[in-house]
């Protein structure tokens, strides 16, 4: 069977002047011309994705998308008007965005980030209501590494991640740090398996391996800054935060360490360089 939206192995049933048919002689779509390898043969398999084209036919590409169904990915939109936006998804025929499907306006230039879905016209969408597209994560373990993308923050709860872009994961906010918002890549591990399936996140390192890395920070902060910080580490967490992107505990443990091996010197106010 034939599916839309993600790529597959189909084998060659027919050649035509316009391409090569792919499928069965009972189901089979055409692969344009353009695309066809010069030593495809009847007979032969070869990997398509398959979605629909300007006229709204069933067709394939040996082209990759820049995603599929079951993903979630960052597109730039390309045109907006009076339906909808058009986002560029790496094939000839743009991507369609419903205003349905958005949560934010958006204009040509943007990047916004979607899920693929299917509407009730079987033909291939995009949603920036992501949460219901994505999977309940299986195979992770606590402390396993992960890369994602951030997709919403909630101040009361934390951030939503969509873990390897497309399995459900969240930062608590105690977790959340450094200058990071809706759309960024985040890398970390694994704090917690939830009953659900659903992934606890942490962006820090295990403490002794973060502690060299805020370490590290503080001295080049404190470098490009002439030699010293105009605030110690008795500041408001929020200067803290918005001047280091560490929470107020990481910065007074780095400091600490800091201090103890003799590298600087805290002052009312002010941190300095030995």
């Amino acid at each position: 069977m034939i599916k839309i939206g993600v790529k597959q192995w189909l084998t060659v049933v027919k050649r035509t002047d316009f391409g090569v048919y792919l499928g069965t002689e009972e189901e089979r779509i055409l692969l344009p011309i353009k695309q066809v390898p010069e030593d495809l043969e009847i007979g032969d398999p070869l990997e398509v994705f398959v979605y629909r084209d300007s006229s709204d036919r069933l067709i394939a590409t040996v082209r990759t998308p820049k995603i599929m169904l079951g993903e979630v990915a960052n597109l730039t939109v390309k045109e907006v008007n009076g339906i909808g936006a058009f986002l560029d998804w790496g094939l000839e025929k743009d991507l369609f965005l419903p205003f349905k499907e958005q949560n934010r306006k958006l204009k040509a230039g943007d990047t916004c980030m979607v899920a693929l879905y299917v509407d009730k016209s079987d033909r291939l969408c995009a949603t920036m209501k992501i949460y219901n597209h994505l999977q309940i994560a299986t195979g992770y373990q606590k402390d396993d590494e992960f890369t994602g993308i951030i997709y919403e923050i909630k101040p009361e709860m934390g951030a939503f991640v969509a873990v390897d872009y497309r399995y459900h994961g969240m930062i608590p906010m105690n977790e959340f740090y450094g200058n990071v918002s809706v759309g960024s890549l985040v890398t970390g591990r694994v704090l917690k398996v939830r009953p659900d399936g659903k992934l606890d996140l942490g962006i820090r390192k295990k403490a002794h391996e973060q502690m060299d890395e805020d370490v590290t920070l503080v001295l080049s902060l404190m470098k490009e800054r002439g030699g010293s910080l105009s605030f110690d580490d008795r500041a408001n967490p929020e200067l803290i935060k918005t001047e280091t992107g560490l929470s107020k505990n990481a910065f007074k443990r780095a400091v600490g360490r800091l201090l103890k091996e003799g590298k600087i010197r805290i002052e009312p106010n002010s941190i300095t360089l030995l």
